[in-house]
């Protein structure tokens, strides 16, 4: 509980349109005795005026309530802002006073009726009508005090503080326990505060350092979203420019598409001459493969005609040292009079047969007037020769009982695909040779 030692007129300075030396004197109740005035401006607090017993339905006012009441009501239901004004508006100046010393003085004035505790009595009266509405339907001290208990923890308490202390049912005991109870509370509530200011404090450390975060925050955004817009500035630039490169691209080709209209226009049969002009190409390309296969042919067929006849004129020689008659160079066992084939000029070619019997094949051959050519069907000879000595031949005999699959199958389709006669001999001798040779003699 506060002491009061200055009442309120002592603590307001001189009024705000007047000149603080002209400050009038503080205005007081008529009821109550004039304070008694001492130096430096303190004032003794005045004998409180004796309340008379309240009976009936009338709501107790505030100069009639417990002197102990006046300090848990004027500190809990007024606020100190709202206070100085109440005091500046009925006093006419403004309060100098520190907030302690202005709540003292409402105080002191508020236990008698003057024109302060009048004032401050609307106020409350003003700020609380909605609790007073609400307590004047309790007709009972159980009621009121149940009312109490019911919203004393709620957030307009001290709305049903004021109206249970000023309710007309409201007896001594439950206003002394009420005031307990008030008391209390504010003790806890300082409490709470003191706890409150730790945790605002730190809360605004918090904040401050969330500030910055987000402050930081801020700027990388800014500066991210700057690069993003160079960036897409840059894209946009580039697609630019890429949609004017493939703009003049179309161009051109359409104007080619164009000109190539004009040109088919203007010459007929353009297309197809150049498709004849690519095959023309590709054919003297053929043509150049084959002259030089043909080439290699006849340098191969030269070198044949050269190793036959140095190989003839070796037997030759080796049979006019062997038997001097003349009669002897016929095979002995050849028919006299079997018929003879004639191939003037013409190159027969002999594949396969048996190495030892190569010089009686040259020789029949040649009695017919033709060349004799040689391949050995694949056993030593490579097969890739095979080809040169067929486009150098005119006939061939192929001898299929000794010669390979591979160069059976060249044989065969060389003669096929260039028309060339070919006489197939089962088995190897000089009696299939002859008979080939007559077959072969009147197509040649």
């Amino acid at each position: 509980m506060c002491t009061p030692t200055r009442s309120a007129a002592t603590l307001i300075a001189a009024p705000l349109t007047q000149p603080a030396a002209a400050a009038p004197a503080a205005p007081f109740s008529p009821l109550a005795p004039p304070a008694l005035a001492l130096p430096n401006g303190l004032s003794l607090p005045r004998p409180h005026a004796a309340a008379a017993p309240h009976t009936g339905s009338r709501r107790k006012r505030l100069w009639e309530l417990d002197s102990h009441a006046h300090c848990p009501v004027i500190g809990v239901c007024l606020p100190i802002h709202t206070l100085r004004r109440v005091l500046a508006k009925v006093l006419g100046g403004q309060a100098v006073a520190v907030d302690y010393e202005v709540h003292c003085g409402a105080v002191a004035e508020a236990r008698v009726r003057s024109v302060v505790s009048e004032a401050i009595q609307r106020d409350l009266d003003q700020r609380y009508a909605q609790a007073l509405r609400q307590a004047a339907k309790l007709k009972t001290t159980a009621a009121v005090s149940d009312g109490w208990n019911a919203a004393r923890h709620g957030a307009d308490w001290a709305g049903t503080f004021w109206a249970t202390l000023t309710h007309p049912r409201c007896d001594d005991a439950l206003a002394h326990r009420v005031l307990g109870e008030v008391h209390m509370l504010q003790h806890q509530v300082g409490i709470a505060r003191s706890v409150d200011s730790a945790e605002f404090d730190a809360l605004r450390t918090e904040h401050q350092a969330l500030q910055r975060h987000c402050n930081e925050q801020q700027q990388r955004l800014t500066r991210l979203s700057a690069e993003h817009a160079l960036h897409s500035e840059q894209q946009q630039s580039q697609l630019l420019q890429a949609r004017a490169h493939l703009l003049g691209r179309d161009t051109r080709i359409a104007m080619l598409h164009e000109q190539l209209q004009q040109l088919e226009a203007a010459t007929p049969g353009l297309r197809r001459r150049v498709e004849l002009a690519h095959d023309t190409e590709r054919l003297l390309a053929r043509v150049r493969e084959l002259e030089r296969d043909a080439h290699l042919a006849r340098t191969e067929a030269e070198r044949q005609r050269e190793r036959a006849e140095a190989s003839d004129s070796a037997l030759r020689h080796a049979r006019l040292q062997r038997a001097p008659d003349a009669h002897v160079a016929a095979p002995a066992n050849e028919d006299a009079t079997a018929p003879q084939a004639r191939l003037d000029d013409q190159a027969v070619l002999c594949v396969g047969g048996r190495p030892s019997c190569v010089p009686l094949y040259r020789l029949i051959v040649e009695r017919t007037g033709g060349r004799f050519l040689h391949h050995d069907g694949g056993e030593e000879e490579s097969t890739a020769r095979l080809e040169a000595t067929l486009a150098a031949a005119d006939v061939v005999i192929c001898q299929t009982g000794c010669i390979s699959h591979n160069a059976y199958w060249r044989v065969k389709d060389h003669c096929k695909r260039t028309g060339k006669r070919c006489v197939y001999v089962e088995s190897p001798s000089t009696a299939g040779i002859r008979r080939a040779l007559v077959s072969l003699a009147p197509a040649a």
